[in-house]
């Protein structure tokens, strides 16, 4: 069930209702029980994969508080296999056989199995594994209650496509559970209403010029044809992830559940360093919290600092897909971050130029993020550096929109006007929504809805 189906905006009321109508007890499992059916909308054969997971890291925490010493780190990593063993059948087993096949000199796929990859499994391995190892470390009391774990799981607004919530955070919300006061609820509608705005206005026109580039580069030569397509793709993912975080945090606000930020304008960073402190928040503190600072972070200097941020961005580039250029980009970001350590410029000062510059570097990493292949990617690097100028694939309305989303980051930089939103005058919030409301209707109303990125991960 997508955020934008009107499957889902008859499920979210419903579940409302029912949430502040019934008894306090029952509220609990209502949450429990929706998510489950949220979920099994896409497909009910993966629930079994969920329940399973959730039942290995629930038992697996409660035997970290309980076993001696010495048997607590066979526990945690009989956890931590499980979970990346179903991981990586499910996401990686095709890639490593194609691999394998090559290595051997055997066909593509000799290997080769039907596979359906699980909606979200990506996100809730890696926060189900977060808790683990928390409980392991002593950050994290294990839950005793198996039906509040299962809900920390399965929770639907994060379920499919993040943000990665962290157990305190999320057990802190569900143990101390107030109900949202007006100005809360008013945030949350607000964010629901920007997120469908984000996905439907924005990403969905950036992606109608970027999608059939990337289908097929070697149909749309020229320099300025390359970049003007990077560019469109560069603003669909972002207004397309962001769109569905906005929903997800709107919708859990609404229940009284508070989900972090997972985006800070990051097409507005100056160094790399810093877009990686503005893009996907979540995962980029579970991949420093869980991998970097395990690995030794910077704390041994020099090279093995340089290492563990090759190791933890190229990982970080295979989280998000099967596929050497997802290894390759993973890599690329490793490479610049390594880069701005070492020269310093990881923390410079912000101006025009160095923000221009980031993301430049940013959308040349977006090349092999969405190129089907390597041979595409390459093609389409050709076409940018050395092909024929071309003609560019976005028409006024995309410059104007990109125009429109550039101000509003600005504005929003250095004024905080969403922050401020809710406090405008009445006639600015109405005669702000009814514009909203009737682009909405302008842009969103059509028979082909285009599925949001991260849902492949």
């Amino acid at each position: 069930m997508a955020f934008n189906t009107v499957a889902f905006f008859a499920f979210l009321p419903v579940v409302l209702i029912l949430f502040y109508t019934l008894p306090s007890k029952a509220r609990k499992p209502l949450l429990l029980l929706a998510s489950y059916f949220f979920y099994a909308w896409w497909s009910v054969k993966f629930l079994p994969l969920i329940w399973t997971l959730t039942l290995i890291d629930y038992t697996a925490g409660l035997l970290l508080a309980r076993e001696a010493r010495s048997h607590r780190k066979l526990i945690l990593i009989v956890s931590l296999c499980a979970n990346l063993g179903f991981l990586g059948f499910f996401k990686y087993y095709n890639f490593l056989g194609a691999t394998l096949a090559g290595l051997l000199e055997r066909p593509s796929n000799s290997f080769f199995l039907e596979i359906i990859l699980p909606l979200g499994i990506s996100f809730h391995t890696f926060q189900s594994m977060s808790y683990v190892i928390d409980v392991y470390r002593g950050e994290q009391k294990p839950v005793r209650n198996l039906l509040d774990y299962a809900l920390f799981i399965a929770f639907f607004p994060q379920l499919v496509a993040g943000p990665i919530v962290r157990a305190h955070e999320f057990f802190g919300d569900l143990y101390h559970w107030n109900p949202p006061d007006a100005a809360a609820v008013q945030r949350s509608a607000l964010a629901i209403l920007t997120g469908l705005a984000k996905k439907m206005i924005f990403a969905d026109q950036f992606a109608k010029v970027a999608d059939p580039y990337f289908r097929n580069p070697a149909a749309f030569p020229g320099s300025l044809t390359a970049w003007s397509a990077t560019f469109a793709f560069a603003l669909q993912i972002f207004f397309d992830f962001s769109g569905y975080t906005d929903i997800a945090i709107g919708s859990a606000g609404l229940l009284g559940f508070h989900f972090p930020r997972n985006f800070a304008r990051p097409y507005l960073s100056a160094s790399v360093t810093e877009f990686w402190r503005r893009w996907h928040i979540s995962l980029s503190r579970w991949l420093r919290d869980y991998l970097y600072i395990p690995l030794g972070g910077n704390r041994q200097g020099g090279w093995k600092t340089y290492r563990n941020l090759m190791i933890t961005m190229l990982l970080g580039g295979l989280w998000h897909g099967a596929s050497w250029n997802f290894l390759a980009w993973g890599g690329w970001h490793g490479a610049l971050l390594s880069l701005e350590r070492a020269t310093g410029q990881r923390e410079a000062g912000r101006n025009p130029v160095r923000i221009a510059l980031t993301f430049v570097l940013v959308l040349l990493g977006w090349v092999l993020f969405r190129a089907p292949s390597w041979p595409a990617a390459l093609t389409i690097y050709s076409e940018m550096f050395r092909g024929a100028a071309g003609r560019s694939l976005l028409g006024v309305g995309h410059w104007t929109l990109a125009a429109i989303s550039l101000l509003l980051a600005v504005a929003e930089e250095r004024l905080g006007i969403f922050e401020r939103f809710p406090r405008a005058p009445a006639w600015i919030q109405a005669a702000t929504l009814a514009a909203v409301f009737l682009a909405l209707e302008l842009f969103g109303v059509t028979d082909q809805r285009i599925p949001f990125i991260y849902f492949q991960f």
